[in-house]
Parts: structure tokens; C-alpha cells; sequence
């Protein structure tokens, strides 16, 4: 039984020190993995990134985590990863990380995502050359997240989770306003997840969302933003099937307290 525990938008920065740490101090008891899903800043800069790395630095269990908007709002990401890199964390962006948990190979595939909408209500590549970046950049997002689950898939990994900041579904957005929905993520990135597989997608942005959903493929969604789950993480347990091929999501065990 593999234990991934997920929050993202926690918005970390001087003088939040210790807001988070002392939830994590158990973690490696309730959990095996540590994933954050996007907005770990509040404004995106190195400053505010080693605040971030001071939470979360040490811990028990591996951290992997993909940057959200506010974590590109300054124009640094490069540097806010650099910070959470030197402690220990590794940063996604249509990159893959794979871990020997209990004997279970497990393999995160990390992107941000983006927005655009979902299908029957979505943009396009049409008009002016703004919108057609727009989509554009969704596009390379979702491709970015496809090629880092074909590189899980092809190496035959037992147990794959998908960690975006945007969403993949309209599932998690219940409580978001409908006119907004287009800027909280894009279908392209659960096209990516249901052509090529996983067992769990991940993924934070939508504060007003839900925690539940599903893609179109059946594949179960969760939306971990720190205000829609209400604590300091959730935790979520994923069984290897038997042939190893691929794992299942089971009834999740809630841990940690809220912040």
C-alpha cells in the first residue's frame, strides 16, 4: 500500500515560517511521498521559495512538486525551483520522478499545466496572435505532461500519479464561478492522462473547488488546494494491481491538521 500525501496553494513567505512544519512533523508515519501541487509562493520569488524550502527541507519522505502561477508571477522561476532544489525537492516540469517505495516502483509525472478551458467550451488556436499563444502554451503544457507519462509508461512503472497545478476536469471546480472555469485549467492535460494512464491525478489552483473527480477515462482526480481540503495535507492510498502493471486508488486515509 503506497500512502501519497498532497497539498498545493499554500502560499508561503516571510513570515509564515513554521506555519506549515509543525503539521509535518508526523508525516513520515501517515505517508510514503510528499507532493505539492503548485502555488508554494505567493508571489514567486527566492525569498519567499526559502521559506517554502524551510518547511519542507529534512522531512522522512521524498517531496516532489510543480510550480503554479503565483510561482512564475515575478519571472523567476528558475531560481524559486533552484531554492527548492538545494533542499531536496524535486521540481517537475515534463519531468518524471520514480521512487522504490516498499518494493512498489512508483513514478510521478510533473507539469504545471495551464488554462483554456474544457471541451464543448474551450479557446483556440484562431484570431489574434495573443489568444493563439495562449492555447499555444496550454497545448505544450498538456504535451509536456503527456511525454512524462509515455516515459513511466514505456519503463512499465507498477504505480503513476500525474501532478499538475492546473485541472484536468470541471469535476474539481464545483463551487468555482462557471465564468472563470477557462483559467483554472484545460481538458488537454486529461486527454494527456486518459491516452497515456495513470492511477492518480493531482492537482491544486481551484480554492473554491471540490476535492473529488474524474477524467472522461475514469481515472481518479483530486484537487488538494489547501483550502478546499482543510489542512495541512491529505493523504491517499494507492494498491499495486495485481499484475503490477498499473495500481488503484482505494478509500483515502485523511491525515494532518489544518493550517
Amino acid at each position: 500500500m503506497i500512502r501519497v500525501a498532497a497539498v498545493g496553494d499554500i502560499h508561503l513567505g516571510p513570515g509564515s515560517e513554521g506555519s506549515l512544519r509543525p503539521a509535518l512533523a508526523g508525516l513520515g508515519d501517515h505517508a510514503d511521498l510528499l507532493l505539492l501541487a503548485g502555488d508554494l509562493t505567493r508571489h514567486g520569488t527566492p525569498e519567499e521559495a526559502a521559506v517554502v524550502a524551510g518547511e519542507v527541507a529534512g522531512l522522512p519522505v521524498p517531496v516532489v512538486a510543480v510550480l503554479g502561477n503565483h510561482d512564475h508571477h515575478a519571472g523567476r522561476p528558475q531560481e524559486v525551483t533552484g531554492v527548492l532544489t538545494e533542499a531536496g525537492v524535486t521540481v517537475l516540469e515534463g519531468g518524471t520522478v520514480v521512487f522504490d517505495i516498499h518494493g512498489t516502483v512508483v513514478g510521478v509525472a510533473g507539469a504545471k499545466g495551464f488554462g483554456g478551458g474544457y471541451a464543448g467550451r474551450c479557446g483556440s488556436e484562431f484570431g489574434e496572435p495573443e489568444m493563439k499563444a495562449f492555447m499555444r502554451h496550454s497545448r505544450t503544457c498538456a504535451d509536456g505532461l503527456r511525454r512524462a507519462l509515455t516515459d513511466l509508461a514505456e519503463a512499465d512503472i507498477a504505480v503513476r500519479i500525474a501532478l499538475t497545478h492546473y485541472s484536468p476536469v470541471t469535476d474539481t471546480l464545483a463551487g468555482e464561478p462557471p465564468e472563470i472555469h477557462p483559467f483554472l485549467g484545460s481538458y488537454l492535460l486529461a486527454e494527456a492522462i486518459d491516452e497515456i494512464g495513470a492511477d492518480l491525478a493531482v492537482h491544486g489552483h481551484a480554492h473554491l473547488g471540490t476535492e473529488h473527480g474524474i477524467t472522461a477515462g475514469g481515472v481518479l482526480v483530486r484537487n488538494v488546494a489547501m483550502p478546499v481540503i482543510d489542512r495541512a495535507y491529505a493523504v491517499y492510498q494507492l494498491s499495486p494491481r495485481p499484475d503490477e502493471a498499473a495500481g488503484s486508488l482505494v478509500a483515502p486515509e485523511v491525515r494532518g491538521g489544518a493550517q
